[in-house]
């Protein structure tokens, strides 16, 4: 399974979005944080931002909402363009619904879980999603540092998709760095959602091949 990278934007230049997107077009995906102010205590940007982030970006958007009533919302990037739409397990009152309606619209559905959500509800129900979305910090704000506790999640979610037989990505986000990833690789994950660690970087291309070359050599 190919390790991808998808440096999170929550890190970029928000006056200068276009340029930081093609400053990382090396990498697989762009990673969209959406806050709401309510489900977590940060407020970031909405649909009218992402839907211009989606007509210019030279990667497919990769949307995590971390928003109240994704049921309602997030359908609506999809259509915007989305390639991949998260929710929130813990957000979400029908998350089966939600994810066959994202992929309808032709998005990869993903469900995402904070650090302390266990990931055992969501095992039977693998086959509605395309991703898993492992919090390694708690959901908010960059710059955090990445929790090990959350290592032992990603290797039962792991071993419960290698059991099942079909093709469920593990995304982690969170204090994902050059001194972290390796340890996320070899528990199971095969998504990497970097923002400070890629942005920080004097040179981000190549910080983006160094995360994919070191993820590479432990992923599954």
């Amino acid at each position: 399974m190919a390790a991808l990278i998808s440096p999170s934007i929550l890190s970029a230049d928000f006056a200068n979005l276009e340029r930081d997107l093609h400053a990382i077009k090396s990498a697989d995906y762009a990673h969209v944080d959406v806050m709401d102010n309510h489900f977590v205590p940060n407020l970031t940007l909405g649909l009218p931002v992402f839907d211009r982030l989606a007509a210019i970006s030279p990667l497919p958007l990769d949307a995590h909402l971390m928003i109240d009533d994704p049921d309602r919302w997030a359908p609506a990037f999809a259509e915007a363009g989305a390639a991949s739409v998260t929710f929130h397990a813990e957000a979400a009152q029908a998350p089966v619904r939600l994810a066959r309606e994202l992929r309808r619209l032709g998005a990869r559905a993903g469900v995402a879980l904070r650090p302390a959500t266990p990931v055992e509800p969501f095992l039977d129900l693998l086959a509605e999603v395309d991703m898993i979305l492992v919090m390694t910090v708690e959901p908010g704000f960059g710059g955090q540092t990445f929790i090990d506790g959350t290592l032992a999640k990603i290797r039962r979610a792991r071993q419960a998709i290698s059991d099942s037989g079909l093709d469920v990505w593990i995304q982690v986000d969170g204090g994902v760095s050059r001194s972290t990833i390796e340890r996320a690789a070899d528990a199971g994950a095969n998504v990497f959602v970097a923002g400070s660690a890629v942005f920080g970087a004097e040179d981000i291309p190549a910080e983006i091949e160094a995360l994919r070359d070191l993820a590479s050599a432990h992923t599954h």
